[in-house]
């Protein structure tokens, strides 16, 4: 008999691990404890109740020898040897396993994403087709959301209309800590044979055709509880020990990481709400003109602005500017200069050219180090008569019943790019029925053209604006928009911000 001492082993399995670099495995000690090596004889989970592992062994891994008949067992000098190899066989695969899920799971970006991976992977452990996770944190502060896997809307709906005390995930989302199981799992492996099942449980998990279910806390020490996953057999049947074991080191690793997405939602959400919240939250209504806007703050904050004020003697402010920089720094700053334009419109509205000028002045006194572009126009809406000044900004587009063409406006400086920014002011007339596009230049960025291309993009979407649509500003702005972006706001994967607001004069 080879006699390999416990420290020789805990040498080993403590190299393996340090080789494989994987900090979810830190706790396999316990999982393989020295004295019971048979609980990791098999290179890969096995086939529990009647359902194949779904994650496929390693190429490198060593199968263990078929079992001989008890009559012809000999003992052989170097069967410890061979129980050795095995286990550690066993081990590489799993670690390997883990390595490469978790892997996937930190390459996603975003919380949906990794909801998704997390729900694939557990499946894929546990040994079920489908499964659901409940993003529930504990603190109150969300995003709340439900996503399922293999289960469309309508499915998920149904099982929405279960008590929520019915369900795993309610059970351990609304109980407290010290749930059976220890560790808080819930395995319910024949859910239609239980005594006291819910009736309407019962009835869901009929129609939707699963009989077992394994659920599982998604929580970490420092953000707490932040919701639960449940995996769904479509027969009665439950995981073996392995498979728990190798499921909750990977919930453990996805936990953490799906606290670090929530917080990131989290300031996405509070920037956006911040950056909407210092704009008009609502747009004026002045005789003869009629107006509107598209608005998309990118995920970090940005510095892109608008605005319409009612200015003396039935007059009209607009505009529109976007401050260098991203994130709080660059709201706060956007804030700042809007409301100071809005002082300097009611003032001298008028003078669009004086109005940029004291805005200039203000910028380079108290922020030295950024700069900022920015269209303003003083609308007569009963003349049709507009006056603007713009400096670094993108032209304004007008759209008529026989034209379409970019406004000409003389090259000028942003503000606070030079000593003293001056440039002269351009005095256009809007026909019966012809719309004003101002706009930032995160519409054009967003395109991935050229500038060139860019420009020329917007002028073919505003000359396409079908004749019945072009009364309605909303319809324009719409149109332009599916136009130059045809995946749409939401879909263009682009850190810019977007405005569009549009002038229509009756």
């Amino acid at each position: 008999m080879l006699d390999i001492p416990s420290r020789v082993r805990v040498h080993v399995e403590t190299l393996l691990a340090a080789q494989n670099d994987m900090g979810v495995c830190d706790a396999f000690e316990q999982y393989a404890p020295v004295g019971k090596p048979d609980a990791m004889n098999a290179p890969h989970p096995s086939k529990v109740a009647g359902i194949d592992p779904t994650v496929p062994a390693p190429a490198h891994t060593v199968a263990p020898a078929p079992a001989a008949p008890a009559a012809s067992v000999v003992p052989a000098p170097h069967a410890p040897g061979a129980l050795l190899q095995d286990r550690l066989a066993g081990w590489v695969s799993d670690l390997t396993t883990l390595h490469e899920l978790t892997e996937r799971l930190a390459r996603t970006g975003t919380l949906s994403e990794a909801l998704q991976e997390l729900l694939r992977a557990g499946a894929a452990l546990v040994g079920a087709r489908r499964g659901l996770v409940v993003l529930e944190p504990d603190d109150g502060l969300g995003p709340d959301t439900t996503l399922g896997l293999g289960l469309g809307r309508a499915d998920l709906g149904h099982i929405e209309t279960v008590p929520r005390s019915a369900m795993a995930y309610g059970r351990l989302l609304d109980t407290a800590a010290g749930l059976p199981g220890g560790d808080g799992e819930i395995a319910q492996p024949d859910l239609l044979a239980e005594d006291g099942l819910d009736p309407r449980h019962r009835e869901v998990a009929a129609r939707l055709g699963y009989a077992a279910s394994y659920a599982l806390p998604l929580s970490t020490h420092d953000a707490g509880r932040l919701g639960a996953a449940v995996w769904l057999y479509d027969e009665p049947a439950e995981p073996s020990e392995h498979r728990r074991h190798l499921v909750g080191l990977y919930v453990r690793y996805a936990t953490e990481h799906l606290a670090r997405l929530v917080e990131l939602e989290r300031t996405r959400a509070c920037m956006a709400t911040m950056a909407e919240e210092l704009l008009p939250s609502r747009l004026p209504r002045v005789s003869g003109v009629r107006l509107a806007v598209r608005h998309r703050t990118g995920p970090r904050g940005g510095g892109d602005w608008y605005d319409a004020l009612p200015l003396p003697d039935a007059a009209l402010g607009l505009a529109v500017g976007s401050v260098t920089g991203s994130g709080p720094s660059a709201v706060a700053a956007m804030g700042r200069l809007r409301a100071s334009l809005r002082a300097y419109a009611v003032m001298e509205g008028e003078d669009p050219v004086a109005v940029l000028s004291d805005l200039e002045l203000l910028l380079r006194l108290t922020e030295p180090a950024r700069s900022a572009t920015a269209l303003f126009a003083y609308c007569e809406p009963a003349l049709r008569r507009i006056t603007l000044a713009g400096a670094g900004h993108c032209p304004p587009l007008l759209i008529g019943e026989r034209r379409t063409d970019f406004v000409e406006t003389s090259v000028s400086a942003p503000l606070g790019m030079l000593a003293c920014w001056e440039a002269p002011s351009v005095e256009l007339s809007a026909g019966p029925g012809e719309t004003v596009l101002l706009y930032t230049d995160g519409l054009l960025h967003r395109t991935g053209d050229t500038t060139d291309r860019a420009f020329a993009r917007l002028h073919a979407a505003a000359a396409g604006v079908p004749r019945a649509l072009r009364a309605d500003p909303d319809a324009v702005a719409d149109h332009v928009l599916r136009t130059v972006l045809p995946d749409g706001l939401e879909g263009a994967d682009s850190d810019e911000d977007v405005v569009l607001l549009a002038a229509h004069f009756e």
